[in-house]
């Protein structure tokens, strides 16, 4: 696989094959309910439900609501998945793709390179009446081992640096990026520098993601450019990586150059109040 996002064409002629991707099912809503009762209801055929609460990364504390998973549990995790490291893996939810690149990232950050993610996600496939399982499968264990370290993060103090010396982009919506409101962390506002890249801004009406010349207006407009380094944060680290990938899938950086992603993101940088915080619309 070439670019991070895959078509439901392109998916189902790998998946028929000599090398069919391992197909991972991350559905999830902030605030719940779990996305495995979706799963359940019904998924891609063969597909593995993997949660990104308990899975995906490791026990909320002081590093932010979802925190990077034990490297050692996360191989198991994707083992027990099937995740081999001669097959690829491609990574849906239920539409946006903002859950699924989470799913993309952290796969890339364990040394996983090919990796994509569904455009459109499960609403795309079901819209276009393509076959649905409520089978749980059983895959072959996998083989993969995780090697951490393969995708850039951020500490605060790099964050700071880059939303200062670079572009750092906040993914929240608006609304949160400002301060009007916080329904979830310690305060409300970014961090002084950040520009505010709401992840909805990726995708169209259908859930399916801009072309690739769009994507780049985008980030172009909010001054990213070739000689500035870029990163992005979110709330808990989790939407954030769909920018990390709209930008490589945008061509703006590559799997060999890519975008960094401050993990912790605002839940771990609210929860310091000696941190400094900007509100308003303008970066600050």
């Amino acid at each position: 696989m070439t670019s991070p996002l895959v078509s439901c064409a392109e998916l189902a002629a790998s998946l028929a094959g000599a090398n069919p991707p391992v197909l991972l099912d991350v559905r999830w809503k902030l605030g719940g309910p779990p996305g495995r009762a979706d799963y359940d209801r019904g998924h891609l055929p063969g597909a593995v439900y993997v949660d990104l609460d308990t899975e995906l990364a490791g026990p909320p504390g002081a590093a932010g609501r979802h925190p990077l998973p034990d490297p050692e549990a996360l191989q198991r995790t994707l083992r027990a998945a099937g995740v081999r490291g001669d097959r690829p893996v491609v990574v849906y939810d239920a539409d946006n793709g903002s859950i699924a690149a989470r799913a993309w990232w952290l796969l890339r950050w364990a040394g996983h390179e090919r990796v994509a993610v569904l455009n459109g996600g499960f609403a795309a496939w079901t819209a276009e009446g393509r076959p649905v399982s409520t089978d749980a499968p059983a895959p072959e264990p996998g083989d993969i081992t995780v090697r951490a370290g393969g995708m850039p993060v951020l500490d605060p103090s790099a964050a700071a640096r880059l939303a200062r010396d670079g572009v750092l982009l906040d993914a929240r919506a608006p609304e949160r990026y400002r301060g009007d409101v916080e329904p979830i962390d310690a305060r409300g506002g970014h961090i002084p520098g950040a520009v505010n890249a709401p992840f909805a801004g990726h995708v169209g009406e259908d859930g399916r993601w801009r072309p690739a010349a769009g994507l780049a207006e985008r980030f172009a407009d909010l001054g990213v450019r070739e000689d500035r380094p870029v990163g992005a944060y979110c709330g808990s680290g989790v939407t954030a990586a769909s920018v990390v990938l709209a930008l490589e899938a945008a061509g703006v950086t590559s799997t060999a150059e890519p975008a960094a992603l401050y993990v912790g993101s605002w839940s771990e940088w609210s929860g310091d109040p000696d941190r400094p915080v900007a509100t308003g619309a303008v970066p600050g």
